[in-house]
Protein backbone atom coordinates (compact mmCIF):
# COMPACT_ATOMS: atom_id res chain seq x y z
CA UNK A 1 0.00 0.00 0.00
CA UNK A 2 1.53 3.35 -1.03
CA UNK A 3 1.69 6.35 1.34
CA UNK A 4 -1.36 8.05 -0.18
CA UNK A 5 -3.48 4.94 0.26
CA UNK A 6 -2.22 4.56 3.84
CA UNK A 7 -3.17 8.18 4.61
CA UNK A 8 -6.65 7.62 3.18
CA UNK A 9 -7.04 4.45 5.23
CA UNK A 10 -5.86 6.14 8.43
CA UNK A 11 -8.10 9.14 7.79
CA UNK A 12 -11.08 6.83 7.38
CA UNK A 13 -10.21 5.16 10.69
CA UNK A 14 -10.25 8.55 12.39
CA UNK A 15 -13.52 9.57 10.73
CA UNK A 16 -15.13 6.37 11.97
CA UNK A 17 -14.49 7.62 15.52
CA UNK A 18 -15.28 11.29 14.95
CA UNK A 19 -18.86 11.30 16.30
CA UNK A 20 -17.89 9.35 19.41
CA UNK A 21 -14.95 11.67 20.06
CA UNK A 22 -17.11 14.77 19.54
CA UNK A 23 -19.69 13.38 21.96
CA UNK A 24 -16.98 12.79 24.54
CA UNK A 25 -15.56 16.29 24.07
CA UNK A 26 -19.00 17.91 24.26
CA UNK A 27 -19.73 16.23 27.59
CA UNK A 28 -16.37 17.35 28.95
CA UNK A 29 -16.59 20.93 27.69
CA UNK A 30 -20.31 21.68 27.41
CA UNK A 31 -19.69 23.49 24.12
CA UNK A 32 -20.16 22.06 20.64
CA UNK A 33 -17.79 24.64 19.16
CA UNK A 34 -15.02 23.77 21.62
CA UNK A 35 -15.73 20.05 21.16
CA UNK A 36 -15.27 20.35 17.39
CA UNK A 37 -12.01 22.24 17.94
CA UNK A 38 -10.74 19.54 20.30
CA UNK A 39 -11.58 16.79 17.81
CA UNK A 40 -9.84 18.67 15.02
CA UNK A 41 -6.76 19.10 17.22
CA UNK A 42 -6.88 15.35 17.87
CA UNK A 43 -6.92 14.75 14.11
CA UNK A 44 -3.72 16.81 13.79
CA UNK A 45 -2.14 14.69 16.53
CA UNK A 46 -3.29 11.57 14.67
CA UNK A 47 -1.72 12.76 11.43
CA UNK A 48 1.56 13.58 13.15
CA UNK A 49 1.77 10.29 15.07
CA UNK A 50 3.56 7.11 14.05
CA UNK A 51 0.24 5.37 13.41
CA UNK A 52 1.79 1.97 12.72
CA UNK A 53 2.76 1.82 16.40
CA UNK A 54 -0.78 2.59 17.63
CA UNK A 55 -2.26 -0.80 18.40
CA UNK A 56 -5.76 0.35 19.44
CA UNK A 57 -6.66 3.57 17.62
CA UNK A 58 -9.93 4.06 19.53
CA UNK A 59 -8.17 3.98 22.90
CA UNK A 60 -5.37 6.23 21.67
CA UNK A 61 -7.79 8.81 20.27
CA UNK A 62 -9.93 8.73 23.41
CA UNK A 63 -6.85 9.50 25.49
CA UNK A 64 -5.79 12.35 23.21
CA UNK A 65 -9.24 13.99 23.12
CA UNK A 66 -9.75 13.62 26.87
CA UNK A 67 -6.43 15.25 27.65
CA UNK A 68 -6.97 18.02 25.12
CA UNK A 69 -10.27 18.78 26.85
CA UNK A 70 -8.64 18.71 30.27
CA UNK A 71 -6.08 21.24 29.04
CA UNK A 72 -8.93 23.50 27.92
CA UNK A 73 -10.77 23.15 31.24
CA UNK A 74 -7.60 24.07 33.12
CA UNK A 75 -6.75 27.07 30.95
CA UNK A 76 -6.82 30.50 32.56
CA UNK A 77 -9.30 31.80 30.00
CA UNK A 78 -11.76 28.97 30.62
CA UNK A 79 -11.53 29.46 34.39
CA UNK A 80 -12.21 33.19 34.04
CA UNK A 81 -15.18 32.70 31.70
CA UNK A 82 -16.80 30.05 33.90
CA UNK A 83 -16.01 31.60 37.27
CA UNK A 84 -17.72 34.94 36.63
CA UNK A 85 -21.03 33.16 35.96
CA UNK A 86 -21.34 33.96 32.28
CA UNK A 87 -21.44 30.32 31.16
CA UNK A 88 -24.26 28.03 30.14
CA UNK A 89 -23.91 24.78 28.18
CA UNK A 90 -24.50 25.04 24.45
CA UNK A 91 -27.92 23.50 23.70
CA UNK A 92 -28.28 20.77 21.08
CA UNK A 93 -31.39 19.56 19.30
CA UNK A 94 -32.29 15.95 19.97
CA UNK A 95 -30.88 13.71 17.26
CA UNK A 96 -27.57 15.58 17.13
CA UNK A 97 -24.81 12.92 17.07
CA UNK A 98 -22.96 14.82 19.82
CA UNK A 99 -25.70 13.71 22.23
CA UNK A 100 -24.89 10.02 21.81
CA UNK A 101 -24.55 7.45 23.21
CA UNK A 102 -28.04 7.55 24.72
CA UNK A 103 -29.05 3.95 25.39
CA UNK A 104 -29.12 4.21 29.19
CA UNK A 105 -30.51 6.74 31.66
CA UNK A 106 -26.97 7.55 32.83
CA UNK A 107 -25.83 8.27 29.27
CA UNK A 108 -28.81 10.52 28.59
CA UNK A 109 -28.46 12.29 31.92
CA UNK A 110 -24.74 12.98 31.38
CA UNK A 111 -25.59 15.18 28.41
CA UNK A 112 -28.56 17.02 29.94
CA UNK A 113 -28.17 20.75 30.44
CA UNK A 114 -28.77 20.17 34.15
CA UNK A 115 -25.85 17.76 34.58
CA UNK A 116 -23.56 19.67 32.21
CA UNK A 117 -24.14 22.68 34.46
CA UNK A 118 -23.62 20.65 37.64
CA UNK A 119 -20.34 19.30 36.27
CA UNK A 120 -18.94 22.84 36.50
CA UNK A 121 -18.69 22.16 40.24
CA UNK A 122 -16.32 19.25 39.62
CA UNK A 123 -12.58 19.33 39.18
CA UNK A 124 -11.36 18.53 35.65
CA UNK A 125 -10.32 15.00 36.74
CA UNK A 126 -13.66 14.37 38.47
CA UNK A 127 -15.47 15.53 35.37
CA UNK A 128 -13.39 13.32 33.08
CA UNK A 129 -13.78 10.21 35.25
CA UNK A 130 -17.53 10.77 35.58
CA UNK A 131 -18.00 11.12 31.82
CA UNK A 132 -15.75 8.21 30.87
CA UNK A 133 -17.44 5.91 33.38
CA UNK A 134 -21.11 6.98 33.23
CA UNK A 135 -21.43 7.85 29.54
CA UNK A 136 -18.86 5.56 27.90
CA UNK A 137 -18.67 2.65 30.36
CA UNK A 138 -14.88 2.58 30.66
CA UNK A 139 -13.66 0.58 33.65
CA UNK A 140 -11.32 2.10 36.21
CA UNK A 141 -8.24 0.41 34.79
CA UNK A 142 -8.95 1.95 31.38
CA UNK A 143 -9.72 5.36 32.89
CA UNK A 144 -6.49 5.24 34.89
CA UNK A 145 -4.56 4.60 31.67
CA UNK A 146 -6.33 7.44 29.83
CA UNK A 147 -5.75 10.00 32.59
CA UNK A 148 -2.40 8.81 33.89
CA UNK A 149 -3.69 8.16 37.42
CA UNK A 150 -4.13 5.09 39.62
CA UNK A 151 -7.27 2.96 39.65
CA UNK A 152 -7.80 3.97 43.26
CA UNK A 153 -7.68 7.64 42.32
CA UNK A 154 -10.16 7.01 39.52
CA UNK A 155 -12.56 5.36 41.95
CA UNK A 156 -12.22 8.27 44.39
CA UNK A 157 -12.85 10.86 41.66
CA UNK A 158 -15.97 9.00 40.55
CA UNK A 159 -17.26 8.72 44.11
CA UNK A 160 -16.86 12.47 44.69
CA UNK A 161 -18.39 13.34 41.31
CA UNK A 162 -21.42 11.11 41.86
CA UNK A 163 -21.92 12.49 45.37
CA UNK A 164 -21.85 16.11 44.22
CA UNK A 165 -24.14 15.55 41.24
CA UNK A 166 -26.58 13.41 43.19
CA UNK A 167 -26.80 16.00 45.97
CA UNK A 168 -27.76 18.73 43.49
CA UNK A 169 -29.85 16.61 41.11
CA UNK A 170 -33.52 17.55 40.81
CA UNK A 171 -35.68 14.61 39.75
CA UNK A 172 -35.28 12.09 36.97
CA UNK A 173 -36.70 11.69 33.50
CA UNK A 174 -40.17 13.16 33.03
CA UNK A 175 -42.90 11.36 31.13
CA UNK A 176 -42.74 12.83 27.59
CA UNK A 177 -46.48 13.31 27.23
CA UNK A 178 -46.96 15.04 30.59
CA UNK A 179 -43.79 17.11 30.06
CA UNK A 180 -45.15 18.49 26.79
CA UNK A 181 -48.50 19.25 28.39
CA UNK A 182 -46.85 21.16 31.24
CA UNK A 183 -44.70 23.20 28.85
CA UNK A 184 -47.69 24.02 26.64
CA UNK A 185 -49.62 25.14 29.73
CA UNK A 186 -46.65 27.30 30.76
CA UNK A 187 -46.54 28.92 27.33
CA UNK A 188 -50.31 29.52 27.30
CA UNK A 189 -50.23 31.06 30.78
CA UNK A 190 -47.20 33.25 29.99
CA UNK A 191 -48.60 34.61 26.73
CA UNK A 192 -52.01 35.30 28.27
CA UNK A 193 -50.63 36.89 31.43
CA UNK A 194 -52.10 34.35 33.87
CA UNK A 195 -49.63 34.82 36.70
CA UNK A 196 -51.40 32.55 39.18
CA UNK A 197 -51.35 29.66 36.72
CA UNK A 198 -47.65 30.23 36.04
CA UNK A 199 -46.85 30.11 39.75
CA UNK A 200 -48.90 26.91 40.13
CA UNK A 201 -46.83 25.22 37.41
CA UNK A 202 -43.54 25.91 39.24
CA UNK A 203 -42.01 24.08 42.19
CA UNK A 204 -41.64 26.10 45.37
CA UNK A 205 -37.85 26.24 44.89
CA UNK A 206 -37.92 26.81 41.13
CA UNK A 207 -35.11 28.77 39.49
CA UNK A 208 -34.78 30.54 36.15
CA UNK A 209 -31.53 31.37 34.38
CA UNK A 210 -31.07 33.52 31.29
CA UNK A 211 -28.02 34.46 29.25
CA UNK A 212 -29.63 37.82 28.49
CA UNK A 213 -29.33 37.15 24.75
CA UNK A 214 -25.59 37.63 25.14
CA UNK A 215 -26.06 41.29 26.05
CA UNK A 216 -24.97 40.86 29.68
CA UNK A 217 -21.62 39.73 31.07
CA UNK A 218 -23.19 37.52 33.71
CA UNK A 219 -26.19 35.24 33.80
CA UNK A 220 -29.53 36.56 35.02
CA UNK A 221 -31.03 34.46 37.82
CA UNK A 222 -34.49 34.42 39.38
CA UNK A 223 -35.18 32.35 42.47
CA UNK A 224 -38.87 32.49 43.40
CA UNK A 225 -41.97 31.32 41.52
CA UNK A 226 -43.42 34.84 41.68
CA UNK A 227 -40.35 36.45 40.12
CA UNK A 228 -40.12 33.73 37.48
CA UNK A 229 -43.80 34.21 36.63
CA UNK A 230 -43.33 37.96 36.27
CA UNK A 231 -40.27 37.53 34.04
CA UNK A 232 -42.06 34.87 31.96
CA UNK A 233 -45.04 37.17 31.40
CA UNK A 234 -42.76 39.97 30.26
CA UNK A 235 -40.48 37.73 28.22
CA UNK A 236 -43.22 35.85 26.39
CA UNK A 237 -45.20 38.95 25.46
CA UNK A 238 -44.61 39.71 21.78
CA UNK A 239 -43.76 43.31 20.90
CA UNK A 240 -42.56 45.06 17.71
CA UNK A 241 -39.22 45.72 19.43
CA UNK A 242 -38.72 42.00 20.15
CA UNK A 243 -39.68 41.12 16.60
CA UNK A 244 -37.08 43.56 15.26
CA UNK A 245 -34.46 42.09 17.60
CA UNK A 246 -35.38 38.56 16.49
CA UNK A 247 -35.25 39.50 12.82
CA UNK A 248 -38.94 39.09 12.15
CA UNK A 249 -42.10 37.39 13.33
CA UNK A 250 -41.33 34.05 15.00
CA UNK A 251 -43.06 30.71 14.99
CA UNK A 252 -42.93 29.09 18.41
CA UNK A 253 -42.20 25.36 18.37
CA UNK A 254 -42.07 22.60 20.94
CA UNK A 255 -38.85 20.55 20.73
CA UNK A 256 -36.51 18.37 22.74
CA UNK A 257 -33.15 19.95 23.55
CA UNK A 258 -30.51 17.81 25.28
CA UNK A 259 -33.33 15.43 26.11
CA UNK A 260 -35.41 18.07 27.89
CA UNK A 261 -38.65 19.75 26.77
CA UNK A 262 -38.07 23.13 25.19
CA UNK A 263 -39.69 26.01 23.35
CA UNK A 264 -37.89 27.42 20.31
CA UNK A 265 -38.46 30.82 18.72
CA UNK A 266 -37.87 30.53 14.98
CA UNK A 267 -38.18 33.37 12.46
CA UNK A 268 -37.26 32.41 8.89
CA UNK A 269 -35.82 29.00 9.80
CA UNK A 270 -33.30 30.46 12.28
CA UNK A 271 -33.51 29.65 15.99
CA UNK A 272 -33.13 32.93 17.89
CA UNK A 273 -34.17 31.71 21.32
CA UNK A 274 -34.48 28.47 23.26
CA UNK A 275 -36.25 28.04 26.59
CA UNK A 276 -35.65 24.67 28.24
CA UNK A 277 -37.42 23.13 31.22
CA UNK A 278 -36.42 20.65 33.91
CA UNK A 279 -39.55 18.96 35.23
CA UNK A 280 -39.85 17.04 38.48
CA UNK A 281 -42.94 15.79 40.26
CA UNK A 282 -45.21 17.17 37.57
CA UNK A 283 -43.92 20.73 37.98
CA UNK A 284 -41.21 22.91 36.45
CA UNK A 285 -38.06 23.08 38.59
CA UNK A 286 -35.70 24.97 36.28
CA UNK A 287 -36.20 27.28 33.32
CA UNK A 288 -33.24 28.23 31.13
CA UNK A 289 -33.43 30.99 28.54
CA UNK A 290 -30.71 30.85 25.89
CA UNK A 291 -30.62 33.49 23.17
CA UNK A 292 -26.97 34.42 22.71
CA UNK A 293 -26.43 33.90 18.95
CA UNK A 294 -23.11 32.09 19.41
CA UNK A 295 -24.83 29.42 21.53
CA UNK A 296 -27.50 28.70 18.92
CA UNK A 297 -25.46 28.19 15.75
CA UNK A 298 -25.34 24.38 15.78
CA UNK A 299 -28.92 24.10 17.04
CA UNK A 300 -30.06 26.24 14.10
CA UNK A 301 -28.11 24.08 11.65
CA UNK A 302 -29.80 20.98 13.06
CA UNK A 303 -33.22 22.67 13.00
CA UNK A 304 -32.90 23.38 9.27
CA UNK A 305 -32.49 19.63 8.68
CA UNK A 306 -35.38 18.87 11.01
CA UNK A 307 -39.03 18.23 10.19
CA UNK A 308 -40.83 20.20 12.91
CA UNK A 309 -44.31 19.62 14.26
CA UNK A 310 -47.02 22.22 13.77
CA UNK A 311 -45.95 25.31 15.76
CA UNK A 312 -47.60 26.05 19.06
CA UNK A 313 -47.83 29.69 17.96
CA UNK A 314 -47.61 30.52 14.27
CA UNK A 315 -46.92 34.25 14.66
CA UNK A 316 -45.24 35.63 17.74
Amino acid sequence: MDSTAIDRFDTSRFEASRNRLASLAYRLLGSAVDAEDAVQDAFLHWQAADRQRIRVPEAWLTKVVTNLCLDRLRSAQARRERTVGAWLPEPLLDGDPMLGPAATFEQRESVSLAVLTLMERLSPFERAVYVLREAFSYNHAEIAEILGITESASQQHLHRARRRITAARRGGEADPTSARRIVEEFLAAATSGRTERLVALLTDDATAISDGAGLTKTLLRYDTPQRIAAIARAGFTSTPAKQRLAGGVSAVHYALVNGAPAILFVPDDKVVGAVTFDITGGKIATVRGIAAPARLVRLTEAWRRHEPDTPLITQW
